[in-house]
C-alpha cells in the first residue's frame, strides 16, 4: 500500500540540477549562464572556471551536480554531455534600507536568484553507443 512512483521530470537522455538561494541579480546571473548554454560541459567547466564573475564559482557548483546525477542516477555517459538549457529565474528580494538627508530613507534591494542546468546526451551520440 506504497504510493506509486513519480514519473521523471526529465527525459531518459537528461538530467538536472536546480540551485536555489544564489545572492546575485537574475540579470547577472543570467551574463554567465549565457556563457554555458549548448556547450560541450567540459569546455562549460573551463569557462567558469576562468571566468571573472564572483557568481561563476556557485554555476559551476551547480554544473557539476548536474553532470554527478547524469552520470550516478540516469546511467550517462560523462564524456557525450552538453548544457542543454541554463535558466534563470526570480527569487526572494530582501528589503534594506539606510537613512537619508532630511529625513528620507534610501532603500536597498538585494535580490536572489534560482539557476536551473539541464545537461543532455545528443541523439547523435546515443546511436554511436
Amino acid at each position: 500500500m506504497s504510493k506509486s512512483k513519480n514519473s521523471r521530470r526529465v527525459a531518459d537522455n537528461e538530467a538536472m540540477a536546480v540551485n536555489k538561494m544564489l545572492r546575485t541579480s537574475p540579470q547577472k546571473l543570467n551574463l554567465v549562464a549565457q556563457m554555458i548554454r549548448n556547450k560541450p560541459v567540459e569546455k562549460a567547466l573551463t569557462d567558469l572556471t576562468f571566468s571573472k564573475k564572483r557568481i561563476a564559482a556557485d554555476v559551476k557548483k551547480t554544473l557539476q551536480s548536474a553532470i554527478a546525477n547524469a552520470e550516478n542516477n540516469h546511467g550517462l555517459d560523462v564524456d557525450d554531455l552538453i548544457v542543454a538549457e541554463a535558466y534563470v529565474g526570480k527569487n526572494l528580494t530582501m528589503k534594506r534600507g539606510r537613512p537619508r538627508a532630511r529625513g528620507r530613507y534610501g532603500k536597498i534591494l538585494k535580490p536572489f536568484a534560482q539557476l536551473t542546468i539541464l545537461v543532455r546526451v545528443p541523439e547523435a551520440a546515443e546511436e554511436q553507443a
